[in-house]
């Protein structure tokens, strides 16, 4: 009986089959393996009876029974008797012969079987199917593919056959006359060949030892010479590749004298297939093994084929491989390996070959031969030992390669010399050349890719070269001698510059190799190494290129460390301070990057080390041969100029420490001659380097100076560029402009006590003599930038020479007005339009440090500095604006630096200025000329101009010292010159403005006698007012100006006010409109004074507000009417809202902000709120309008007035002044309203109104509020909250979007249930009084009222607060008297707020309960509830009350309940599902009481439950996770509830099969005889509508079989079940099939 169902389930599965689903495919395949691990023996012979059966079954469902076969033999070979392995290799042998004609899969799955089986049963496999290979007849395809394969997975089972096989085959090979027969004894002779090298190779282990290669020799000879002399001429390309992968490992077993007689023929026909096949790579592997095996038999033939193979195999290694195509980087290698052999035995001939291909005029010779090269070189090194220097003599010609790719190919030659000796050879230092440079090449190179080429990079190159210098440098111990010092003579030239890096590192792991060999190893011997740079050299290049550390790849750390090794070898006297300075610099590297380094003090340091230095040495024989080479060098930094100027300062740092007077005045003489004045980093190193030079030889720089004037050198130097016209008044500028900088760089080194004598009678006479040029004795002034920029800066260094001078309080600067005047022609010369040059910032740089030395300016000269320097920086056009005007399209942000270093410069010059009369005159004098900027109608004159005030008045402020209590006369007049700007349309003047008002204050505070330090706490809060004027709001900015107005009102002196006021008034017509409103501040509180004066005309003066206000749109005016419209309401309140009220629907703009107004004062708002709720409720809200256009029914239109006061309330409550107000009359507020939200839903607005909102709306300027009234209404209780202090309240409903819901006819409940849970989290208190006033409207005559007020208070029985506040009683009474309600809508809210007071009020559900429990049962017995929505409300309900109620009351109703829900676990409403299922699971806490018939339902729940865990909803899923975790306990298994409760977390994500997997582990465990039951409730769910519960149904079974005892299978009838799964397996959905199918596999575990 067993036996049959395993058949049958096979034969089901085999069967299934003819499935075309691929998935269910392979799921039957893993079936049958499933059943076969089971019985191997009887899945085989069904296998083999159901194919014996069902003969005329299709191929492709054969193939999977054979392949199912397959595995199950392959994995039970070691327990297979030798009767069902006889059958299995019957049948496979029939299946594979069965058709004449070849059909891949089939006969291949087939031939699979016999391999598998052949793993221990070969010589079984071999008697069947030798059977099949009869001599003189031709065998088929896949018989001699079986051999082939047979002979690859058993070597030591089939070489014994071989022999004999070999023997019946050869006769074969000459009946075989198609392409597929040849091909497959070819493939058959290959493997045979591999798997007698392969015997041959391991007799040790083999059963017949004495087994030879002379066994097969002469039946492959045999083989091979049909293959060579007939198949290989085939015109068949598959063919020939196939003879050729033959033949290859086929010629290890010719004999010996067979294999050379043939190898004339041999190799040229190989080499011929390479013209005919573009995959070369089965050629070239054939062809190494054919010439591995000439080269062990020792063939004399291979010489004669040489020049063949060479010729042929050559092009090959040229053509790149593509990485993409994995058989051409295959060929590579194998021809490669051809290579190898070849060199071992024809070391000569190869290399002759190879070494002119170098020469060739084709880059990709070149490569491929520089890639044989270096092949050669690894692969035969003892051979090529003698030819060392005929390779090195022959790579002369690609080191002077231009081309990339033979660089890198170069390179890696290189590599390989180095490992093996090559370099040390005479010619190697060539090599190392070629490296260096390569590493020296840019690496910033553009990256162009040519279209029709794949060049690689100069980046490519570089990036190898330095990772090859690197690792000869420290890995190959053998290039150390080599390599050092060798590699210094690199690090001076100029053209390796790029190299620096890599060199430095490779020299630093060279000189900590040598100081581990010994102390003096590392020295440098100059006796033997000619070539190598001075201690000078090396110490002056790896300075200077220090200068920039970051450059290069960080060439600065590297360069210094390499110092600081061979700081021995450059001076004894050394060792001590670099050891300790250098580390310290590198550290200083490393700690910042480019952008934080501070260049300049990088520098100091440097120079600072080099002072150090050269005191260290004190030798001066030492430090002139060291001058002498840092001259030597400048020329070499022609290209790099920040360099270069660097090396200028180490120079003149180098003279100041040379004691040789002479040596100095020449190495000064010499700079001047050779210097490249036209460079302006040039000019501005020689003057640095005469400057530091000034400080140690004074004289001897001012002395070369004058001299260099008056040589020829100079005059030959004119006199020559005279002979070029326009060049040569460009470069004799260029000399002054050097000269005069030189001066001054030498007066602000030079030591003051000596260089200030000699400042007006030397230096500047010598400067003006440069600059001015004499024509015809007429002084002409230079229009030269350069000179300008040089003189400017000259003086400049001049100045404060004198200021910080020793003896600067005595000095008088005779030529100070002269300079003065000089640098205001300059500022007077540079062009308005645009800044271009730095002419401005820097001659106000230097008039700020001339005008504080002595003597004073006159006050023309003054008056004359100030208005030209504001003018020249104050009236520049924006940056934006320049940027356009500026056709060279300068850099941006040089442009930006430079105009805020100009601004910066203009601040100091008047601070200067102002230092020198720090009096209110003073002041009022500064002002005077800053006035008429600051009131300019640019934005960009006043914002630069308040800038400027700001920083003066600060300045002002900070240096005021008050020691007699003085009138501060003008406070009036300044305050109203910043004050307006306090709400300017810049955001940066606004707050300048602030600062200045500060200011001045302070300064009135300090004039009156307090302290300088004393804080005002009025005037400190300005600081904090000036956030307010970051964002140009108006309604902030009037805000924040009125209490600027407060603090100065009250700080301005009685005296000071008149002024003030009257200079306001002059406000009022700033250009600027937000100065003008906000100079309306003060004026304000007059107006507040006069009301009533309008008290009869309140009607026509409202009109008028509201005509000016459409006239004149601006803010002021605005700001100053709504004051008006709240001094007429606080008198005449009714008249105003009257007035109002008339005015057109909707409200334009000027009505709303006339509304808002009246909010400004708690008591007048309170009246005017009290009186539109009034108008509210004194008419209905709606009237009914027959709608024609329908044809029938009517329509709700809104009544006019309490839209209009709806509008008025949201208007008011807009207002932030109206908090008070609104908070007095919160409950009848918040009633009003919601009852209005309620009685709108749904309503129109009349006709005339819904036109004239249409015509508004399309309309030009901001769209108005809407006018619809359920809009209006929910938007102006929104506002009333969030005026009430409930902004939270508000803001929950917004973030639930319940303000929509509320005006939705279907959602409107939804929208008031997040309006009361709000309600009831943030605002407790507020809640009786509007429950109070809520109650009556339970019986409204309005259903849309019942249902607003049972929505919030269903909502508001799920808080707490509603029991904290003694309204539950109340509450609960009104919910459980609208059970009958007609209204289902409010029948099923009833029933929502019951069970909330399970939340609400957990503690008095038990006192309720019965009356609770009942309302559930009858709201799920509601007979006027076709779609269960009432019921889905009980049963929710009821789910939270189970938690609370007494187990007494729920027993009687416990199994009523249940069996009540049981039917909607499969509804098609989610929800319900959803309910029911949580509800049942809640039941469950109540079952002990009657816990056998409780169990029961579990029992009876159980699987659907678990299948629903795959329902598609998400809900549902998580309801059934819940429910089982309540069932867990009650289940009586702990293993499982256990499980549930780990596994089935909410937050868990589930897998379900091995979740199912386990579960039914343990209910096998604990409840085995459930089997059936749950075997036949899962066949129920095989109809599900869901496919996702259809294929979860048979996996759940298949699980339960896996772990069922045998005692208990007896259950099962599985004559039905196996019925039921095969008509399941016709199912159309593919994942339900695989499910079937696995399960279907799993039932042999109950056979």
């Amino acid at each position: 009986m067993t036996e049959s169902r395993i058949k049958r389930l096979a034969t089901t599965l085999m069967d299934a089959t003819t499935d075309k689903d691929p998935l269910v495919q392979e799921q039957i395949y893993n079936a049958l393996c499933y059943l076969g691990e089971s019985e191997p023996e009887e899945i085989l012979n069904s296998c083999d009876e159901y194919l014996r059966q069902h003969d005329k079954l299709a191929y492709p469902h054969r193939v999977i029974i054979l392949k199912a076969m397959e595995t199950v033999v392959r994995n039970n070979i070691a327990f297979l008797d030798k009767s069902t392995a006889k059958v299995v290799i019957f049948l496979a042998s029939n299946e594979m012969t069965k058709s004449k004609d070849v059909i891949r899969d089939w006969q291949q799955a087939a031939s699979d079987v016999l391999v598998a089986v052949g793993q221990r049963f070969v010589n079984k496999v071999m008697e069947e199917v030798l059977t099949k290979f009869q001599p003189g007849i031709l065998p088929h395809y896949f018989v001699v593919q079986t051999f082939a394969n047979l002979s690859v997975s058993n070597v030591f089972g089939m070489v014994p056959f071989l022999n004999s096989i070999l023997g019946t085959m050869l006769p074969m090979l000459g009946m075989a006359k198609q392409d597929h027969m040849k091909s497959v004894f070819c493939y058959a002779l290959q493997h045979f060949s591999e798997s007698i090298q392969e015997y041959l190779a391991n007799l040790d282990k083999a059963p017949d030892p004495t087994v030879r290669k002379d066994t097969f020799s002469n039946e492959i000879f045999s083989a091979y010479e049909v293959l060579f002399n007939s198949w290989l001429q085939h015109r068949e390309a598959k063919l020939r590749l196939a003879v050729v992968e033959a033949v290859g490992p086929m010629s290890y077993l010719m004999p010996s004298e067979k294999l050379e007689e043939q190898l004339p023929k041999l190799i040229p026909g190989i080499l011929a297939l390479y013209k005919k096949h573009t995959e070369a790579f089965y050629i070239s592997k054939s062809l190494c093994q054919i010439l591995e095996a000439s080269v062990n038999i020792g063939s004399r033939s291979l010489d004669v084929q040489l020049d063949a193979l060479l010729g042929t195999l050559h092009p090959q290694i040229c053509a790149p491989a593509d990485p993409s195509v994995p058989l051409t980087v295959k060929n590579h290698t194998e021809i490669l390996r051809c290579f190898t052999v070849l060199a071992c035995s024809f070391p000569d001939r190869v290399l002759a070959f190879l070494l002119p291909k170098l020469e060739s005029g084709n880059e990709r010779t070149r490569v491929g031969t520089l890639l044989i090269v270096r092949q050669i070189i690894n692969s035969a090194p003892s051979q090529m030992e003698i030819k060392k220097p005929f390779i090195l003599s022959s790579m002369k010609l690609p080191l002077q390669d231009s081309n990339n790719k033979v660089k890198r190919a170069v390179v890696q030659v290189i590599s390989a010399m180095a490992h093996h000796g090559y370099l040390e050879q005479p010619g190697g230092e060539a090599m190392m050349e070629f490296l260096v440079r390569q590493c020296a090449l840019p690496s910033d190179a553009p990256k162009k890719q040519p279209p029709d080429a794949d060049d690689l990079s100069s980046d490519s190159v570089q990036s190898i070269s330095v990772n090859t210098l690197f690792l000869l440098s420290t890995t190959v111990d053998r290039m150390s001698n080599v390599l050092w010092p060798y590699l210094l003579e690199f690090i001076t030239p100029i053209q390796f510059t790029n190299a620096l890096t890599p060199l430095c590192k490779s020299l630093m792991c060279l000189a900590t190799k040598k100081q581990e060999e010994g102390e003096n190893a590392a020295l440098l011997r100059y006796d033997l190494n000619g070539n190598l740079p001075s201690p000078y050299a090396l110490t002056t290049r790896l300075l200077v290129v220090s200068s920039q550390p970051y450059a290069g790849d960080c060439r600065g750390t590297a360069a210094l460390r390499l110092l600081s090794a061979l700081r021995c070898s450059v001076h004894p006297a050394l060792d001590p301070l670099w050891s300790k300075r250098v580390p310290l610099l590198v550290e200083h590297i490393e700690e910042n990057t480019e952008k934080s380094l501070c260049q300049k003090e990088w520098e100091e340091k440097l120079l600072l080390l080099l002072q150090e230095t050269l005191v260290a040495i004190a030798d001066n024989t030492w430090i002139c041969h060291f001058v002498t080479e840092m001259c030597r060098q400048l020329t070499s930094y022609n290209s790099f100029p920040l360099e270069k100027n660097f090396l200028y300062k180490c120079i003149g740092t180098t003279l100041g420490a040379c004691a040789s007077k002479d040596l100095v005045q020449q190495q000064l003489q010499e700079l001047l001659e050779t210097a490249r004045y036209h460079e302006e980093a040039e000019r501005e190193g020689l003057a640095s380097c005469f400057g530091i030079c000034a400080i140690n030889h004074l004289e001897e720089t001012l002395a070369k100076l004058e001299d260099f004037v008056r040589s020829d050198v100079f005059k030959k130097s004119v006199g020559l560029f005279s002979l070029f016209k326009d060049r040569s008044d460009n470069e004799v500028e260029k000399i002054k402009s050097t000269l005069i900088l030189c001066y001054g760089s030498v007066a602000v080194h030079a030591p003051k006590e000596l260089v200030l004598s000699r400042i007006e009678a030397d230096i500047l006479k010598n400067i003006f003599q440069y600059f001015n040029t004499k024509v015809l004795g007429i002084k002409v002034e230079t229009k030269d930038l350069t000179l300008k920029l040089c003189l400017i800066r000259s003086i400049c260094m001049i100045s404060q020479a004198i200021y910080n001078g020793v003896k600067c309080g005595d000095f008088v600067f005779s030529r100070k007005a002269e300079l003065v005047a000089q640098m205001v022609e300059f500022i007077k010369a540079e062009p308005l339009e645009a800044m271009r040059t730095p002419v401005r910032q820097r001659a106000m740089v230097t008039c700020t440090y001339l005008v504080v030395l002595e003597p004073h300016l006159s006050d023309p000269d003054r008056t004359e500095l100030i208005d030209t320097c504001l003018a020249a920086v104050l009236a520049l056009p924006p940056p934006d604006l320049a940027k356009e005007r500026d056709e060279d399209g300068g850099d941006a942000s040089h442009g930006e630096l430079l105009y805020g270093e100009t601004v910066s410069a203009l601040k100091d010059l008047l601070k200067s200025l102002l230092q020198r009369n720090l009096t209110p005159h003073g002041l009022q004098d500064m002002f005077a000329h800053l006035g008429p900027w600051i009131k300019s109608n640019k934005e960009h004159e006043r914002q630069r101009a308040v800038e400027v005030s700001a920083a003066l008045l600060d300045f002002y402020l900070s240096k005021l010292n008050v020691s007699t209590v003085v009138p501060f006369y003008n406070l009036g007049v300044l305050i109203a010159l910043f004050s307006p700007r306090c709400s300017d349309s810049l955001a940066s003047v606004r707050q300048h403005a602030v600062d200045c008002v500060y200011c001045l204050l302070y300064i009135q505070l300090c004039y009156e006698g307090f302290a300088r330090d004393h804080r005002d706490e009025m005037v400190e809060g300005l600081k904090a007012l000036k956030k307010g004027l970051e964002e140009p709001d108006f309604t902030v900015l009037f805000h924040t100006c009125n209490n600027i107005a407060m603090v100065i009102g009250k700080r301005v002196p009685p005296d000071q006010l008149m002024s003030l006021l009257l200079a306001m008034f002059e406000g009022l017509a700033d250009p600027d409109k937000n100065c003008s409103r906000a100079a309306t501040v003060m004026i304000n509180s007059l107006l507040k004074e006069r009301g009533g004066v309008l008290q009869e005309k309140v009607p026509d003066i409202m009109s008028i507000i509201h005509s000016k206000l459409e006239e004149v749109d601006e803010e002021h005016i605005r700001k100053a009417a709504q004051q008006t419209v709240y001094i007429l309401a606080s008198q005449h309140k009714s008249m105003v809202v009257s007035s109002l009220l008339g005015s057109a629907l909707p409200f334009d703009s000027h009505t709303c902000a006339m509304w808002r107004s009246l909010a400004a004062e708690p008591t007048l708002t309170s009246q005017i709120l009290e009186q539109l709720l009034e108008k509210v409720n004194g008419d209905v809200p709606y009237k009914e309008s027959k709608c024609f256009l329908l044809g029938s029914g009517s329509e709700r239109v809104a009544t006019p007035l309490p839209l209009a006061a709806t509008c008025a309330l949201h208007e008011i409550m807009s207002a932030p002044e109206s908090g008070a107000a609104v908070l007095g009359l919160y409950p009848p507020l918040f009633v009003t309203l919601l009852l209005r939200v309620s009685c709108t839903v749904g309503v129109q607005l009349p006709k005339n109104l819904q036109s004239r909102e249409r015509r508004s709306s399309s309309g030009h300027g901001p769209a108005p509020r809407s006018l619809h009234p359920c809009s209006r209404a929910v938007e102006t209780l929104r506002v009333m909250l969030v005026r009430g202090g409930s902004e939270e309240v508000a803001r929950t409903v917004a973030n639930a979007g319940a303000w929509d819901l509320m005006a939705s006819p279907e959602r409107h409940h939804d929208g008031i249930a997040v309006l009361a849970g709000a309600m009831a989290r943030h605002a407790g208190p507020r809640l009786p009084l509007i429950v109070k006033h809520l109650v009556p409207t339970l019986s409204s005559v309005f259903d849309s009222q019942r249902v607003t007020t049972t929505a919030f208070f269903a909502e508001l029985l799920n808080s707490n607060v509603v029991n904290d506040l003694m309204l539950l009683e109340t509450v609960t009474d009104g919910m459980t008297g609208r059970q009958k309600d007609p209204c289902l809508l409010v029948r099923m809210l009833a029933l929502r707020g019951l069970g909330n007071i399970a939340c609400g009020a957990p503690e008095k559900v038990r006192k309720h309960g019965p009356k609770l429990l009942a309302s559930m049962v009858n709201g799920m017995d509601d007979k006027d509830d076709p779609h269960n929505l009432v019921a889905l409300e009980a049963m929710s309900s009821l789910s939270k009350l189970l938690h609370h109620v007494e187990e007494r009351d729920i027993q009687s109703m416990l199994l009523h309940i249940a069996i009540r829900i049981r039917p909607f676990f499969d509804s098609e409403q989610p929800d319900l599902r959803q309910s029911s299922i949580v509800l049942f699971g809640n039941l469950t806490k109540f079952s002990e009481g009657n816990s056998e018939v409780f169990f029961e339902q579990i029992l009876n729940g159980l699987v659907t439950l678990l299948l629903h865990l795959q329902d598609p909803k998400r809900e549902v899923v998580k309801a059934c996770k819940f429910a089982l975790r309540m069932c867990g306990p009650s289940m009586g298994c702990e293993g499982l509830c256990e499980m549930f409760l780990n596994h089935l977390r909410e937050d868990r994500s589930l897998h379900y099969g091995e979740f199912m997997n386990n579960v039914c582990k343990h209910l096998m465990q604990s409840y085995p005889e459930m089997l059936n039951r749950l075997v036949l409730t899962n066949m129920f769910y095989f109809k599900s509508s869901w496919a996702d519960i259809r294929a979860a149904a048979p996996m759940f079974i298949g699980f339960l079989v896996l772990h069922v005892d045998e005692d208990h299978c007896q259950q099962v009838d599985l004559d039905q079940l196996i019925s039921a799964l095969n008509l399941l397996l016709k199912d159309p959905v593919p994942a339900v099939r695989v499910k079937v199918a696995e399960t279907l596999g799993r039932l042999v575990r109950i056979l």
